[in-house]
């Protein structure tokens, strides 16, 4: 009986990147599900039967029906954290560049899982307390790696702040050109700034 374990765990091991990779899959289809029309009040089985699997497929990979909607929140800002590495330099035309991805109307039903997973994280409520600090947190690390620590975090958490507010307004109201005027306001503001006579307007003060 011995001898059969390490085969035993081998074939463990051979099966958690299966796994792994099923779950990535399913959250893939589960991702483009959402885009589709959301996924609201449906019950696991009628999520299950839009993606083409089982409940228990489901609740083997995610766990819970909340596990799979905060599933769905992570990785979409994980996506949505990878488009830094492609934005202008200067923080008015990264956060111009940004918005014009963010707004999308195809985006509008993430938004609205975002924050409401945000929120009953802000009320403590588990597991969406996860995205707590990570939500923020991810931001400034993400932009402190892709700028080499050149842009101050104070800017950046500053510029995360105004996003999330427009995207709450714009998919609260649905008013694009209203909220569209905002975000402007808030390109004009960046470069206004950048125009100052502080050598370091957005940048992190040398200590």
């Amino acid at each position: 009986m011995r001898a059969s374990r390490p085969a035993a765990r081998s074939a463990s091991a051979r099966a958690r990147p299966l796994a792994d990779d099923r779950r990535s899959e399913l959250l893939d289809a589960l991702i483009d599900a959402f885009a589709l029309g959301g996924i609201g009040q449906r019950s696991l089985r009628e999520v299950a039967e839009a993606v083409g699997t089982s409940h228990r497929m489901l609740i083997h990979h995610f766990g819970s029906r909340d596990e799979l909607l905060l599933a769905i929140v992570e990785e979409v800002e994980r996506r949505q954290a990878g488009t830094l590495a492609d934005l202008p330099d200067d923080p008015a035309g990264a956060f111009a560049a940004m918005w014009a991805d963010l707004r999308r109307p195809e985006l509008w039903p993430f938004e609205r899982l975002f924050f409401e997973c945000y929120a009953r994280a802000a009320q403590g409520e588990a597991p969406f307390t996860r995205l707590l600090p990570a939500a923020v947190d991810g931001w400034l690390t993400g932009v402190d790696e892709r700028s080499g620590g050149a842009v101050d975090p104070a800017t950046v958490r500053l510029g995360l702040a105004v996003t999330r507010g427009l995207l709450l307004d714009l998919v609260a109201t649905g008013d694009g050109d209203a909220v569209d005027a905002a975000a402007d306001r808030f390109v004009a503001f960046l470069r206004a700034s950048s125009g100052t006579n502080d050598p370091y307007p957005l940048r992190r003060r040398p200590s």
